[in-house]
C-alpha cells in the first residue's frame, strides 16, 4: 500500500476536525440520514477537475466501505474545459475549440444515464479567468439554474458543489475572488431548498492552514487542477454531507486504484456514447466498457469484502 503524503494526512485531519462545526445540511432538513434511500445511480457532472475524478473515487470508496449491501452505481461524466454558463474566452481558441457548454449535452446525458441523483461541480471555468463581471456572473447563475431545473424535470435529485479554489500563488488580484462570489451565490440557494455542499470554503481554509508552516504550499501548481491531496480535501465535505462529521477518506490505495480504473473506463465510454463537442480521445464502445467494468467490479467487491445486494 502506498504511504499517504504528509500533506494529505494533515489536510484530512484538519478538515475532519472542522466538520463537527460544519452545517453540511440546512437545519431541519428532513432528508438527513436518508439521502441514499432509493438511489441506484449517481452521476457526477463537472469540468476537468471532476473528469480527473479523485474526489469522485473517494466518494465511491466511502460508499463501498460504509454501505456494502447497497447497489449504487457511480458514474463520472465530467468533461474537461466545460462550463455551465455557455461562455468561452477568445484565447481558448488557441486549443482549437471553444469551451463546451454543458447544456449542449445535458439532455442526452440525463436520458441515457437515468440518474436518481446528480452531483454537479461547476464554476472554475465559468468566470472565464477574468475579473468579476455582471454579465458573466448572470450567465453563470442562469446556467446553474437551468442545470438544476433540467435534472429535476428528468425526475432526479441534484446536489450542487461550490467551486474549487483557484490558487493564484499570491498574485493580486486573484481570480479566486470570482469563484468566492460564485460559491456564495450557490450557497444562498439553500434558502430555496437547494442541496448545496461547500467545498470552496473548507479548501481555502486548508490551504491557509498549511501555508502557515509552508508559505509555498499549494494543491494546484497550475492554479486550477488540485492534486491528489486537494481532491481528498474536496471529498471530505461531500462525505460529511452523507455520512456525518465522522466520515473520512479511505486510505486503501489498492482499492482506490481499482475503483479509479473502473471509473475511467466507464467515464470515457459514457462521454463518447452520449456525445459532446470537445475534441478528445474516444472511449470504448459502451457495452465493451460495461463488460470490462464488471470484471473490475468483481475484484473490487472481493477486495472491499462487499456483500452482494439481496
Amino acid at each position: 500500500m502506498k504511504r499517504l503524503s504528509m500533506y494529505w494526512m494533515a489536510a484530512v485531519l484538519l478538515v475532519s476536525a472542522s466538520c463537527a462545526n460544519l452545517r453540511v445540511l440546512p437545519a431541519g432538513d428532513p432528508e438527513t440520514g436518508r439521502l441514499l434511500d432509493g438511489v441506484k445511480r449517481i452521476v457526477f457532472l463537472g469540468d476537468s477537475i471532476t473528469y480527473a475524478g479523485d474526489y469522485v473515487v473517494d466518494f465511491e470508496c466511502w460508499l463501498l466501505r460504509e454501505h456494502p449491501s447497497r447497489s449504487i452505481e457511480v458514474l463520472n461524466l465530467g468533461l474537461p474545459s466545460e462550463t455551465a454558463c455557455g461562455l468561452s474566452e477568445a484565447s481558448h481558441m488557441q486549443h482549437g475549440f471553444a469551451r463546451p457548454d454543458l447544456h449542449e449535452r445535458l439532455a442526452r446525458v440525463l436520458v441515457a444515464t437515468e440518474p436518481d441523483l446528480v452531483i454537479a461541480c461547476y464554476g472554475m471555468n465559468d468566470g472565464i479567468y477574468l475579473p468579476l463581471d455582471a454579465s458573466r456572473f448572470a450567465a453563470y447563475r442562469e446556467g446553474i439554474i437551468r442545470l438544476h431545473a433540467s435534472v429535476e424535470k428528468a425526475g432526479a435529485k441534484v446536489i450542487h458543489l461550490t467551486c474549487p479554489v483557484y490558487d493564484s500563488h499570491g498574485a493580486t488580484p486573484s481570480y479566486d475572488r470570482v469563484l468566492t462570489t460564485y460559491s456564495e451565490w450557490v450557497l444562498e440557494q439553500r434558502k430555496d431548498g437547494w442541496k448545496v455542499i461547500d467545498i470552496h470554503g473548507p479548501m481555502a481554509d486548508r490551504i491557509a492552514a498549511l501555508r502557515r508552516d509552508d508559505p509555498d504550499f499549494t494543491f494546484a501548481k497550475d492554479g486550477v487542477h488540485p492534486d491528489r491531496d486537494g481532491h481528498a480535501v474536496m471529498a471530505q465535505p461531500l462525505l460529511a454531507y452523507f455520512g456525518g462529521p465522522q466520515a473520512t477518506v479511505n486510505d486503501d490505495e489498492k482499492l482506490r486504484d481499482m475503483v479509479k480504473k473502473r471509473m475511467a473506463v466507464l467515464r470515457d465510454a459514457w462521454l463518447t456514447s452520449t456525445g459532446h463537442k470537445r475534441p478528445m480521445s474516444k472511449g470504448l464502445p459502451l457495452e465493451e466498457a460495461k463488460a470490462k467494468a464488471a470484471e473490475l467490479t468483481a475484484s473490487i467487491n472481493e477486495l472491499a469484502g462487499r456483500r452482494k445486494p439481496s
